[in-house]
């Protein structure tokens, strides 16, 4: 059993500091609504000798989790393997170099779910959303968008005790029955293996590169859907929502979410590689929006404390290393933390 995770302030709202890596924008998905995919041969691959003089760059500006984030190669693709090796050593790498490493890179097998597991204290896979229907639109050229092959991911990371984040895109045609559904079965999986840190509710806003033309989800509605989450989730699951889409002009405000029962902002960097055209703002900006509405933001890591235990025996000693210092660095540095 683990250990439950310590009750914070009710006005306690967190956040991680990140950086994203990108392996390769390359995806054999087509989803309709995606701004971040190229197709093969479109982009270079992210090189270890890249990465390296990236993740050296900030070391010294407060950053702590380091997001892989990367396109999918076909589970059948010659380029498989060296996909999967390169993602592997990215995380060898921001370990090597003090960081603490959280991979998303779409649907894995249980074996390259369990050798992350090693450079890795945290994984993550959106569910978006689990009805079928999506496959004959937005999902109709994503095969990995099968609702039960993403479900399976849920559980092969229960089974391997890997701190999971997961969550749901709001607005690409599902039906709020859908979005019950959904969460219940995140509900469900959590109360066999106990592994899902978050549950990610992140609205659709249109971007630039998208093909789909539909409008950003109603901000008006996604209070309401926080409260329900709050209602279908365990207690021990943070809901996060996206600060870059909820606080734009078209997306309501923060406050709102937190007060419906939201207490996370997820990864803070530069860049929101999934959304590009909406700019995270920084710890600061957020302080300056929550500190009158009586939230305070504070900095937290990619694992959440109920699950050090879980790690391996040189990845709890870096995150105990994180736990003492983080309480203290939430310095300005030029990423604007």
């Amino acid at each position: 059993m683990i250990e439950p995770m310590p009750v914070s302030h009710p006005r306690t709202v967190t956040y991680s500091p990140a950086y994203t890596l990108v392996p390769t924008y390359e995806c054999f998905n087509r989803c309709t609504y995606c701004n971040f995919r190229t197709d093969s041969g479109k982009s270079p691959w992210l090189s270890l000798s890249e990465a390296e003089n990236k993740l050296k760059q900030l070391q010294t500006q407060g950053v702590c989790e380091i997001l892989i984030l990367s396109g999918e190669v076909h589970p059948h693709s010659s380029r498989r393997a060296e996909w999967f090796q390169r993602i592997y050593d990215l995380g060898e790498l921001a370990l090597s170099l003090g960081f603490l490493p959280h991979t998303n890179a779409g649907p894995l097998s249980f074996e390259e779910m369990k050798a992350l597991k090693q450079v890795n204290v945290s994984m993550g896979l959106m569910l978006e959303q689990l009805t079928p229907k999506l496959l004959q639109t937005v999902h109709r050229q994503a095969p990995s968008k099968i609702p039960g092959v993403r479900l399976q991911q849920l559980e092969w990371a229960g089974e391997l005790q890997i701190p999971f984040t997961t969550g749901l895109l709001l607005g690409i045609g599902e039906t709020q029955e859908d979005w019950w559904e959904t969460l219940e079965a995140i509900a469900r999986i959590h109360y066999t293996y106990g592994h899902i840190q978050e549950v990610i509710l992140q609205p659709h806003s249109p971007g630039s590169q998208q093909s789909w033309d539909a409008p950003a989800f109603d901000p008006d509605q996604l209070p309401e859907v926080i409260a329900k989450a709050r209602e279908i989730l365990p207690g021990d699951i943070t809901i996060q929502i996206p600060p870059n889409l909820v606080g734009h002009p078209q997306g309501g405000h923060p406050q709102a979410c937190l007060e419906a029962g939201a207490r996370d902002l997820g990864g803070i960097g530069p860049k929101d590689e999934v959304n590009p055209d909406y700019p995270h703002p920084t710890a600061q900006e957020l302080r300056e929006i929550l500190e009158p509405a009586g939230w305070e933001l504070v900095p937290r890591l990619p694992v959440y404390p109920q699950y050090d235990s879980w790690l391996s025996p040189n990845l709890r000693s870096l995150v105990e290393e994180w736990r003492t210092t983080i309480r203290t660095v939430d310095s300005p540095s030029p990423l604007k933390l």
